[in-house]
């Protein structure tokens, strides 16, 4: 009886949800929002290139540190940034699209001024990963 009860307990404990033991794959939100914390917050381009396609890694290298980086490939030195998601054209049926453009806000300082200012890139899904393949040039910057 003692035998059957503690192969029921490692056969109860044993087995976990499937789902726990998958990876976590990032939304493009979150790809988006990672990378740009990255640059902005952190200022740690080893973290950012995590998010990004090996063309955009392989430019990233080339700068070296965040402030190259922000100057250089989006054109946005800014401090003290808050960030979050304006935009998105994904739809209900997530899972089919293969490529997106999300819009991100960024708050801070430029130059010691409040700066809004709005980035967008384009994601693909490459080996059921979301990962950064664009970033899109902006033409509108509105001063605040």
């Amino acid at each position: 009886m003692r035998t059957l009860f503690f192969i029921t307990l490692l056969f109860l404990f044993g087995c976990g949800d499937p789902a726990v033991k998958e990876d976590h794959q990032l939304t493009p939100e979150e790809v988006s929002l990672g990378f740009f914390k990255a640059v902005y917050v952190e200022r740690d381009i080893e973290q950012a290139k995590q998010y990004v396609d090996d063309p955009i890694k392989q430019v990233m290298t080339h700068y070296h540190i965040a402030s190259a980086v922000q100057r250089n490939m989006l054109s946005l030195s800014m401090t003290n940034v808050e960030m979050e998601v304006s935009d998105i054209d994904i739809d209900f049926f997530r899972r089919f699209t293969q490529d997106v453009m999300v819009v991100v806000k960024m708050k801070g300082l430029k130059g010691g001024q409040p700066w809004i200012d709005d980035r967008t890139i384009r994601l693909h899904k490459i080996g059921g990963k979301w990962l950064i393949v664009e970033l899109m040039p902006e033409k509108r910057k509105v001063n605040g």
